[in-house]
């Protein structure tokens, strides 16, 4: 039997987060990321954010140069940030929704209402040689505004479905895999993330149109009880046993 491999992104803005508690330099995201890199991780994912809460320039930069891993930069669709990632030219750039009030991202991107405003955006970055995603809802408008666009990913919010339960979360499961084939209809290559855990990853991961899970918060908070490299390999293990029967 062949087995497709899922990638998997760390994403690691909470050790950020944490480091930020204290203003110093611990814990390192530079060191998570090797770590991550060490226990087989394919991509690192970093949010920076308007208001600099976790991810900051700095990181970025070492991020690329120090990891050797590609970086997906995670941020919002502002001029500002354009500007940042033209400069750095990371492997991919995600551009998700983003208020200061959130304490995280909330939904997807209303790409269907913003496509005048991200068309140059998405052209610019694109330009510098950066793999452009776009952070959207499992919305079968929302995708077909991302295919207008041409950018080629886009990356499903899993959050509503790891939220659900019974019924519901049975429901929202159903509403990511139709997106999910619609994409590649629309020869849109799928990605998903937010919320997902040991508990609820492997009806994602058997997906077969989805080729990437980037998750973060829930493998920071397990590395306090297990260690980074085995909720990573933990992960990774369950990732593969939903693709083996799927």
């Amino acid at each position: 039997m062949t087995i497709r491999r899922l990638r998997l992104g760390l994403n690691i803005d909470h050790v950020a987060t944490v480091r930020n508690a204290r203003g110093g330099a611990h814990p390192d995201p530079l060191r998570a990321a090797l770590l991550a890199k060490s226990a087989g991780v394919d991509s690192i994912t970093a949010h920076l954010r308007e208001d600099r809460r976790h991810i900051r320039d700095a990181d970025v930069a070492q991020l690329m140069n120090d990891v050797g891993l590609p970086l997906n930069l995670e941020m919002a669709p502002t001029a500002e940030m354009v500007g940042i990632a033209t400069k750095h030219a990371p492997h991919a750039v995600c551009l998700v929704p983003e208020n200061r009030e959130e304490i995280t991202t909330e939904g997807g991107l209303e790409v269907a209402g913003l496509q005048d405003r991200l068309g140059p955006m998405v052209r610019q970055l694109m330009s510098a040689g950066c793999r452009v995603s776009l952070f959207i809802e499992a919305d079968i408008a929302q995708l077909k505004a991302a295919a207008a666009l041409g950018v080629p990913v886009v990356e499903l919010h899993t959050g509503r479905y790891c939220e659900a339960k019974g019924a519901s979360r049975s429901l929202e499961l159903e509403r990511i895999r139709s997106s999910a084939k619609e994409a590649a209809l629309l020869g849109l290559e799928c990605h998903a993330g937010h919320g997902l855990a040991f508990d609820n990853v492997k009806p994602i991961a058997a997906i077969p149109e989805i080729v990437e899970l980037n998750i973060g918060h829930f493998l920071i908070g397990e590395a306090v009880f297990i260690g980074l490299k085995e909720a990573i390999s933990e992960m990774r293990r369950l990732m593969d046993e939903a693709m083996a029967v799927s």
